[in-house]
């Protein structure tokens, strides 16, 4: 191999990479599975592609969609064996905080100064401070529960529970 080729090669390469890295997890999903992919339906497989979910579909075309499921219950329903996916997701809640502690400027006079997760005054030889500061925080939520019957989807609801 040439020096330009191999530094097209590399080039190729890096650009696969960046364009794989770029993937969102359905469509690596998707690529690593192709032969599940091929089996599906065209209706299913674009529904997948759009991380949607219909009754009837098989486990493994809400395993393209979805992903692996965070829950799995099996149990019976009026006499039928049933099997559960549970999906959980996350939703940011911001608040202000209010922040106390220890801490101070020794000095001839005070000031505001930050300290820890807030700022507030500081007189002059007051080594404790008040403050508030933004937090977030992350609240999970159901985000999809799928029901199986056999190997087809029976159920399902979807969105925050």
């Amino acid at each position: 191999m040439t020096g330009s080729a191999i530094f097209r090669f590399s080039l190729c390469a890096l650009w696969t990479c960046l364009l794989v890295s770029c993937a969102s997890p359905r469509e690596r999903r998707i690529a690593a599975n192709p032969q599940i992919y091929q089996s599906l339906t065209t209706s299913d497989q674009l529904l997948v592609q759009q991380g949607r979910i219909r009754e009837g579909m098989s486990k493994e075309g809400v395993f393209l969609a979805l992903g692996r499921p965070d829950g799995v219950a099996a149990g019976r329903q009026k006499g039928a064996s049933i099997e559960q996916w549970t999906y959980f997701g996350s939703q940011p809640v911001y608040t202000n905080t209010i922040g106390m502690g220890w801490g101070g400027a020794w000095g001839w006079g005070g000031g505001w100064a930050m300290r820890g997760s807030g700022c507030g005054y500081i007189g002059p030889w007051d080594p404790y401070w008040v403050g508030m500061a933004p937090a977030v925080t992350y609240v999970p939520y159901k985000a999809a529960t799928v029901t199986f019957r056999g190997n087809r989807v029976s159920d399902y609801l979807t969105g925050p529970q």
